[in-house]
């Protein structure tokens, strides 16, 4: 998941942010930390920005997954290449399934973000979606898209009747 980039807190040291070179990943995208810090949000405070913060973020990656799928297609179709005699052809069809699973996630975490963003529009945002009760601050900042509380999000779905 590719989070927002935010600033980190003033009283932060900057040797904090050392692991955005660790987490460098393949495709070319930068990696993106989201610090959490207490305060960060609480109920609907602040998660307005945060949600379309997060939304541009995943938009620009399903972007960048989108043009790479179309690269490693059109560099397959131009080699002329059979996937099953190649012995390249697996790593090819399995970069294209990976990526395309990758876009896939995307555009799933595109839609609970839009989920999220109706939930904060109609004062339904930071409720579990199951009792009602509300949604842990310590939740929402780690997935502001949370439509559950811990308590109902740790029951099995065969429990819960799905």
């Amino acid at each position: 998941m590719c989070w927002p980039a935010w600033p980190w807190p003033p009283d932060r040291p900057a040797a904090a942010t050392g692991s955005r070179a660790l987490a460098e990943v393949a495709h070319g995208f930068p990696a993106r930390v989201l610090p959490w810090y207490p305060g960060r949000v609480t109920g609907q405070a602040g998660a307005d920005e945060l949600l379309a913060a997060e939304r541009a973020s995943t938009l620009e990656r399903l972007g960048a997954l989108e043009r790479e799928l179309r690269g490693i297609i059109e560099a397959s179709e131009s080699a002329g290449t059979d996937d099953e005699h190649d012995p390249e052809g697996a790593t090819i069809a399995y970069e294209r399934q990976y990526v395309a699973a990758l876009i896939g996630q995307a555009r799933e975490h595109l839609g609970q973000i839009d989920a999220a963003m109706a939930r904060l529009a109609e004062g339904s945002y930071g409720r579990c979606e199951r009792c009602g009760q509300p949604i842990g601050a310590a939740r929402l900042a780690a997935r502001p898209v949370a439509a559950t509380c811990m308590t109902c999000a740790v029951i099995p779905p065969a429990a819960r009747g799905a």
